[in-house]
């Protein structure tokens, strides 16, 4: 659908390419199992610094504008590479890193012997923030948990106004309540997908439509359709900016889940 609601001539093409990818119909090279991005379905980035670059340009007089950020973003496989473009883009930015720590602890007491505080600050289970969250005012981020659905639930942007000991000061991106300003409390998150309990202080899952994409395929999707979800976030050709290098990454499609 966001294809079709495109005024782009091209976008008949590029949705046709999408399905290929979603249905698993793209040419596979049997030597390493990639396939190549064709090279009118996006634009082909050889480095990172370049996909940061089309995606965030001039970022330092961009970043203060709202609807400019709300309108793109950078997507990735895993947390580990989302971790380190968030670091590089922030870098960039002014101002002072404020460091928040997270509050790691076993709620089994009788627990607490078999893991120790620093084991439980090198783990980051899914739809949780790292132990060490670095920050800037300007910085986008985005809400991993419901807080006030919903103007305030899981998958809502924000930019950082103010950064408080104990509060984050933002004003929410997208969505209704788009403008508003807002506070944010640390709260206590327990996953329950770990094998013991415990509480503490945007991969392409995260992604929503967006006017500008980048893709960063340095690894690449290791799910179902994950690649098919990174390059439909947006609606045309010319707004989707893919780091792949030598434009290659893998396609993974499951025919059995399809049928």
């Amino acid at each position: 659908m966001r294809v079709l609601l495109q005024d782009d001539s091209s976008a008949h093409q590029f949705s046709e390419q999408l399905l290929d990818i979603g249905n698993g119909k793209m040419q596979i090279d049997n030597t390493n199992g990639m396939i190549t991005l064709p090279e009118n379905f996006c634009t082909i980035l050889q480095t990172k610094e370049e996909l940061v670059e089309c995606v965030f340009p001039n970022i330092i007089q961009n970043h203060r504008s709202h609807d400019w950020l709300a309108e793109r973003s950078i997507l990735a496989p895993k947390n580990i590479h989302v971790n380190a473009m968030n670091f590089q883009i922030q870098e960039k930015l002014p101002g002072e890193v404020i460091t928040y720590k997270s509050i790691d602890s076993v709620m089994d007491e009788d627990e607490a012997v078999n893991y120790p505080i620093e084991f439980l600050n090198s783990l980051e289970p899914p739809g949780t923030p790292p132990h060490l969250l670095n920050l800037k005012v300007g910085s986008p981020i985005i809400l991993l948990r419901n807080i006030n659905p919903p103007k305030m639930c899981n998958g809502t942007r924000l930019a950082i106004k103010k950064l408080m000991p104990n509060l984050i000061e933002a004003t929410i991106l997208n969505g209704k309540a788009k403008g508003e300003n807002v506070l944010i409390p640390r709260i206590p998150m327990i996953p329950t997908d770990m094998p013991f309990n415990f509480k503490f202080a945007m991969t392409i899952n995260k992604g929503q439509t967006f006017q500008i994409c980048g893709v960063n395929l340095e690894e690449s999707c290791f799910s179902h359709g994950q690649l098919y979800v990174a390059c439909s976030r947006v609606g045309t050709a010319h707004r989707l900016f893919i780091h792949a290098p030598d434009s290659k990454t893998k396609n993974v499609v499951y025919q059995n889940v399809l049928d």
